[in-house]
């Protein structure tokens, strides 16, 4: 982005009154941890810290939140317009108990129909659907970061095809909500293969973590988006990603995030014992763009 265009988009984010929310792509963790107790749930704490942080990260509490999980997925894109969206329990061998948690949140009828008109605009066939509810990718992040569910929450699924480049154009085009005090978090995985954990998933889940920094970190955004577009060449890749379900919703919060930089907001050497995995945030820190908005406050 050339400083006229960062100008540009300074001067509209301030008439908008709102400031520029980061993106996020989010590891989730195992099932409905957060409501769980012993090892297992144990086995979350540094993950649970980090999403306790996300909220102190951002420039300011967000209108609501766009989610990309990779536990929806559909023919095509869809958005959830249900006013008050039911639970999905979308797992199994949990305890009963497991099977009647609530995250009360709202929906938002209103971003849903942002999105239609974003996507639309773009040339993005999108629909809607009415009765989609939460699943457990977007409570398992969102209660230990917002315990009240006081945050209007909308998912977006994404297309069963998995299309890298799809992912990256919708990312883009969401991309003016981040102007409009909506955060959009993707939540995924940075390894997802449940065939292969214990000993066998350290290294291949080090070696994909270490080229996900490489990718994410140290690449201009333009060398970003061409390593993800060949993302199945990556060391590990298949092995982490058997399956890119759980991958791909990365590709949407990247495509959002534009040119700006990205930081492991969470990274451990040993979830659950052996993975390597990390989470990723898009965006100047919290401290930057306090700093901007001072700036920009004592020159009106």
């Amino acid at each position: 982005m050339s400083g006229t265009e960062g100008s540009t988009a300074r001067t509209e984010t301030a008439a908008t009154g709102q400031r520029r929310q980061p993106t996020y792509f989010i590891s989730h963790g195992g099932g409905p941890w957060p409501w769980m107790t012993g090892p297992f749930r144990d086995a979350q704490n540094q993950l649970e810290e980090s999403l306790q942080r996300l909220p102190g990260e951002l420039p300011e509490p967000p209108k609501a939140i766009l989610m990309i999980s990779g536990h929806w997925e559909a023919p095509g894109f869809a958005v959830q317009t249900h006013p008050n969206p039911p639970m999905v329990y979308d797992y199994g061998g949990f305890p009963d108990e497991m099977y009647q948690i609530q995250y009360p949140t709202p929906g938002s009828p209103a971003l849903a129909g942002r999105v239609v008109e974003l996507l639309s605009g773009a040339g993005i066939a999108v629909r809607e659907d009415a009765e989609r509810g939460y699943d457990h990718g977007m409570y398992a992040v969102l209660f230990p970061a917002w315990p009240d569910a006081d945050v209007p929450v909308v998912q977006l699924s994404i297309d069963q095809r998995f299309d890298p480049a799809e992912h990256l154009a919708v990312g883009r085009a969401l991309a003016p909500l981040r102007d409009e005090g909506i955060l959009i978090l993707a939540s995924g995985f940075s390894y997802h293969n449940l065939r292969l954990m214990g000993p066998g998933a350290e290294v291949p889940s080090a070696g994909f973590d270490d080229w996900l920094g490489q990718t994410l970190v140290d690449s201009s955004p333009e060398e970003r988006a061409g390593r993800l577009l060949d993302w199945a060449q990556a060391p590990y890749a298949r092995v982490a990603h058997p399956r890119e379900d759980h991958f791909i919703p990365l590709l949407v919060a990247v495509g959002a995030a534009g040119d700006d930089q990205a930081v492991r907001s969470y990274h451990e050497d040993a979830w659950n014992g052996t993975v390597v995995t990390s989470s990723f945030r898009f965006g100047e820190p919290v401290a930057t763009a306090a700093r901007d908005a001072a700036r920009e406050a004592a020159t009106v």
